[in-house]
């Protein structure tokens, strides 16, 4: 009973906090939304579906990036008792761990001390980046990777987000922060490749422009001099400039046709998950309660204890 009580004792509370989202299914472009209204309008048929590269499925892939969880660092929390009231990555620190993971990790300090000792490289205070961490911010990386778990059906694709810390409301609070930066970091995503194309069709929609009303000015300008002549050679030279100015005016249409769907995509863009249960402040615990396991080291041990007397110690 008091091996149990140590145990139970010294291991914090966790609070879990399980939020479900639906992701929005990536569905063929041509059928709707606003790009493909604008290109029905227009008379362009022709749009496929071009698969993201960054795709819903690697949700869990993204969540345990460094740039992710650097980005949930400066979330701001705040305890269910409000004594706390900071960024993610200063309550971190004041998260609990049993006596025991102190033992284990001895030895592994032990080295990196004498490393420290005998190493000859100083290092210099610089600012933690996603790019070149620190060691702190390294163990805490770790520590959120562990935090926060993804599970995604493969048949229904609905995706349940798990989020685990010793305090009921910071981790509801974190919770809500990763639905939030997901959202924002894969729409930023798909608004920044739109936008992108967009940007180079607006370029080269200048430039067909720009030679449409060359080719219109040359062939104006032409026919303007020589109206009055009825050589052959004179009526070829207008057929062509006339066909130059043809041509360039298709080319001209068709990047305005494309130009006008880019610019539809960029407003069609809209949150990539359906949140179906939302996060909520956990009432009590996670996991098995301090009584619970109590009673279950006592039992284990009455039990191991009337093994050896009736069957052990005999033999």
């Amino acid at each position: 009973m008091i091996i149990g009580i140590i145990v139970a004792f010294s291991i914090p509370k966790k609070y879990t906090v399980t939020v479900t989202l639906s992701p929005e299914m990536n569905a063929d472009n041509a059928s709707g939304g606003l790009a493909s209204l604008a290109a029905s309008f227009l008379g362009n048929s022709t749009m496929g579906t071009n698969a993201d590269a960054l795709n819903t499925s690697l949700t869990s892939d993204i969540i345990a990036s460094s740039p992710f969880l650097f980005e949930l660092f400066n979330t701001k929390v705040q305890t269910i008792d409000g004594e706390i009231d900071t960024t993610l990555i200063a309550y971190l620190e004041t998260e609990q761990f049993p006596w025991w993971n102190q033992i284990i990790a001895t030895p592994q300090m032990l080295i990196s001390g004498v490393k420290s000792i005998f190493s000859e490289r100083k290092d210099k205070a610089t600012t933690s980046t996603p790019f070149q961490p620190s060691q702190e911010d390294l163990d805490k990386l770790s520590y959120l990777q562990r935090a926060i778990t993804v599970d995604i059906d493969k048949k229904t694709s609905i995706t349940t987000l798990t989020v685990t810390l010793q305090d009921p409301k910071v981790t509801a609070l974190l919770a809500n922060s990763v639905i939030t930066t997901l959202q924002k970091y894969i729409t930023n995503y798909r608004i920044a490749k739109a936008k992108e194309d967009y940007e180079f069709l607006e370029i080269l929609h200048k430039e067909r422009q720009n030679e449409y009303y060359i080719a219109q000015k040359k062939y104006a300008n032409y026919v303007d001099a020589n109206k009055n002549i009825i050589l052959q050679s004179s009526r070829a030279e207008q057929e062509r400039l006339q066909n130059d100015m043809n041509l360039a005016y298709q080319v001209y249409s068709q990047v305005t046709t494309q130009l006008q769907i880019a610019r539809a995509k960029i407003q069609e863009q809209k949150p990539i998950f359906a949140i179906i249960e939302p996060a909520s402040i956990p009432l009590h615990p996670a996991g098995v309660s301090r009584k619970f396991l109590t009673l279950g080291i006592l039992s284990l041990s009455v039990f191991f204890t009337l093994a050896w007397l009736l069957l052990g110690k005999p033999y």
